[in-house]
C-alpha cells in the first residue's frame, strides 16, 4: 500500500516518529509548516500555540503538493495542544479533506502531558473518518520508553497488517 506521512512537528517529537514510521513503511514524507512560524520559548511558545489551538485558528501553510492521488494511505503525526490537534494540521485538513475521505486513514501524536486521545478523535471527527489506526507517543525524540517503543511496534504492526 502506498502511503504517505503528512505531519506538522514543532519541538522535533513528531519528525522524529514519522521519519521512524515513513522508514518502516518506506513512505513519501510531508512535512507542513506555517507561514508564520511559532517562535518563542517555553510558557510563551506553549500559550501561542495553545491559544491558536482553543480557537481553532487555520494559519497559512508555506506552499505544498500532497499529490493525493498518488497515495492510497495517509498517516497524520501532530503534537498535542491543549488536549487539541495543532493547528497546522487544522489547515491542512480543511485543505484536503475530500481527498483524505479516500483514502486509508491512521494518525499518531506526541505529546508532553496528557490529551492525545481527545485530539485523535477530535481529528477524526473534523475529517469526517474513522482512523484504521492510531498511537499516542509521550515526548519520544526528548524522552525515549519502552513504553513509546511498544506502542511504535503495535502501531506498525497494525499498519503492516493492513497492507
Amino acid at each position: 500500500m502506498k502511503t504517505l506521512i503528512v505531519y506538522f512537528s514543532l519541538d522535533g517529537n513528531t519528525e522524529y516518529m514519522a521519519e521512524r514510521i515513513g522508514e518502516h513503511l518506506d513512505a513519501g514524507i510531508l512535512r507542513i509548516d506555517p507561514v508564520k512560524k511559532y517562535r518563542g520559548k517555553g510558557f510563551i511558545k506553549i500559550l501561542l500555540g495553545g491559544k491558536d489551538a482553543v480557537t481553532g485558528a487555520k494559519p497559512a501553510l508555506t506552499p505544498y503538493d500532497p499529490q493525493l492521488e498518488n497515495y492510497d494511505r495517509v498517516v497524520i503525526g501532530f503534537p498535542v495542544w491543549a488536549s487539541t490537534f495543532a493547528p497546522p494540521v487544522k489547515t491542512f485538513i480543511a485543505e484536503n479533506r475530500d481527498g483524505l475521505r479516500e483514502k486509508s486513514l491512521s494518525a499518531f501524536c506526541c505529546e508532553a502531558g496528557n490529551g492525545g486521545e481527545k485530539a485523535l478523535q477530535e481529528l477524526s471527527e473534523f475529517i469526517g473518518k474513522d482512523f484504521v489506526s492510531r498511537a499516542v507517543f509521550i515526548e519520544p525524540k526528548k524522552r525515549p520508553s519502552e513504553e513509546n517503543e511498544g506502542k511504535l511496534s503495535g502501531f506498525l504492526k497494525e499498519l503492516d497488517g493492513e497492507e
